[in-house]
């Protein structure tokens, strides 16, 4: 079955793997679903283990459907449920923050300074969560279709160096500087959390409760009988197991390690 994670460029044998289990990671998605594709076993594998882990979507999701007639305020607030279904599902204890962007126009809303409203937001919540690990998209990925991960990405990377420094936007709180971003789609990934089948089992179950995704995203059947999603779960273990193959570990994720 191909898939979201299909294709993906793989890390090289030798690449890192596994930080030291951190006390508190914010992930950062462009869309509700992001972030449980691209880190969800690595987020349930911390939050089984005491990590506070923190999600924060960057848009409303609201054109996230193929069906022409929907209302897009209606999938919105359908979304918003269902991250926070798939949040409970991963084990996170903590917030699910949505910034409220606009489907589609991220890029428009997210830049520092005059107007860029998503970017001091994101630096307020690095500063008040103050987390040890910062997942995002890797903005620099090339050939990329979708503007809104680019878009997430270089938020992300804009907010975590806002967040560190004291003289950005003094008013959104004292400055914190996380120990280590991880960007997954990377174009180069060059670290791997280890993803043990308890956990990859966590992430498939996180991803199912995005329901409203899972004709356009996961090619599963509104009325699955239990066959899709089976395939679908198969598909996310071959990603991983990948993954492991290609760097020398374990099934895992990958990402592209930076220190802040």
């Amino acid at each position: 079955m191909t898939h979201l994670l299909a294709g993906a460029p793989l890390p090289r044998p030798g690449s890192t793997h596994d930080l030291e289990r951190p006390g508190c990671v914010v992930a950062v998605g462009a869309h509700p679903d992001d972030i449980e594709f691209h880190c969800g076993a690595t987020l349930a594998r911390w939050a089984s283990e005491g990590t506070a882990v923190h999600l924060v979507i960057c848009t409303d999701g609201s054109k996230g459907t193929w069906d022409a007639t929907a209302d897009p305020t209606e999938v919105a607030r359908r979304r918003a449920a269902e991250a926070a279904d798939a949040a409970a599902a991963l084990g996170a204890t903590g917030e699910v923050a949505l910034l409220g962007g606009v489907d589609g126009e991220l890029a428009a809303a997210c830049a520092p300074g005059a107007g860029g409203l998503l970017h001091d937001d994101l630096v307020g919540v690095l500063r008040r969560l103050r987390p040890d690990v910062v997942f995002g998209h890797d903005p620099w990925r090339r050939y990329r279709l979708h503007p809104d991960h680019r878009a997430a990405g270089f938020l992300t990377v804009d907010a975590c160096v806002a967040a560190r420094d004291p003289h950005f936007v003094p008013e959104r709180g004292p400055a914190h500087r996380p120990s280590w971003l991880l960007l997954f789609e990377a174009d180069e990934p060059d670290h791997v959390e280890t993803a043990p089948p308890d956990a990859l089992r966590t992430k498939v179950d996180a991803l199912l409760a995005h329901r409203s995704q899972w004709t356009s995203t996961m090619a599963i059947d509104d009325a699955d009988d239990g066959t899709g999603a089976t395939a679908f779960a198969d598909g996310i273990t071959a990603a991983a197991t990948e993954v492991g193959d290609a760097a020398g570990t374990g099934p895992g994720e990958s990402f592209r390690r930076l220190a802040l």
